[in-house]
């Protein structure tokens, strides 16, 4: 992004990557309220104000304030604490062959379930939905356009599409058909303890081991935050050692 000064206060310059940075240290809600350049011009304001009062604090000698000094040890010794623990933290490293090793000897925890995509139709009766279905099959109307017209569940809002799901989440009846049904396959009516179903399936995955690839960002990020927890404990256990003789703690 190529710089330009936006306001300058004394010899203080703010630019628009100022403006950016700021957007960026607000939760997303407020960020997309100033992410406009009405937002972003208050925004400028802001930080100019901000300047403002840091100038006059400067003239009038606050930062010789003694609460503002004592905030600032107080600042700065959480600060320092923090620090002193992400050094530890980030002293550790992970390599590649840890990953391999870990998923080599623990591949059955790494096994995708079968899982399907589908959209639905229910309705109360079965005649309706056999009247549905020929509809359909005839194309007369399409699978998504009856979900909407004619399906009592809540996802007729989406053309009846229920997303992707595994086995074991529906109701026995649906997931037999489910799961025994080829891509692109309309098949109905069957009926649950809902009513009756006309069911579209949009995909299916077999499932089965992943691959290293699949699953090295999961180990990766495991092992990691095991690792740090060890060398943060070990890390705790020396400090107690090296500093039993000042640590009192009281019944």
């Amino acid at each position: 992004m190529e710089k330009k000064v936006l306001a300058t206060i004394g010899e203080k310059e703010i630019t628009n990557i100022d403006i950016e940075n700021a957007l960026k240290s607000l939760d997303p809600y407020q960020a997309m309220q100033f992410n406009t350049e009405e937002g972003k011009q208050r925004l400028l304001e802001d930080l100019v104000n901000q300047e403002l009062f840091y100038i006059e604090a400067k003239e009038e000698n606050l930062h010789n304030d003694e609460n503002f000094k004592s905030e600032m040890k107080r600042i700065e010794e959480n600060m320092l604490k923090q620090y002193s623990i992400n050094r530890v933290l980030t002293s550790v490293k992970l390599n590649d062959d840890e990953v391999a090793n870990f998923y080599e000897a623990n591949k059955d925890k790494f096994v995708k379930p079968e899982t399907a995509s589908a959209k639905h139709i229910l309705v109360d009766t079965e005649d309706k939905a056999n009247d549905l279905l020929n509809k359909i099959n005839n194309s007369e109307v399409s699978f998504e356009e009856a979900a909407r017209e004619h399906s009592s569940c809540p996802s007729k809002d989406a053309d009846g599409d229920l997303g992707s799901f595994p086995r074991g989440q529906m109701v026995p009846e649906f997931e037999e058909a489910v799961f025994n049904m080829s891509r692109g396959e309309v098949r109905g009516p069957i009926k649950t303890q809902f009513g009756y179903h006309l069911i579209k399936v949009e995909d299916r995955q077999e499932g089965g081991q992943s691959e290293l690839d699949e699953v090295k960002d999961e180990i990766a990020k495991s092992l990691m935050y095991q690792k740090q927890n060890e060398v943060y404990s070990s890390k705790i256990n020396d400090l107690k050692t090296k500093y039993s003789n000042i640590v009192k703690l009281n019944d």
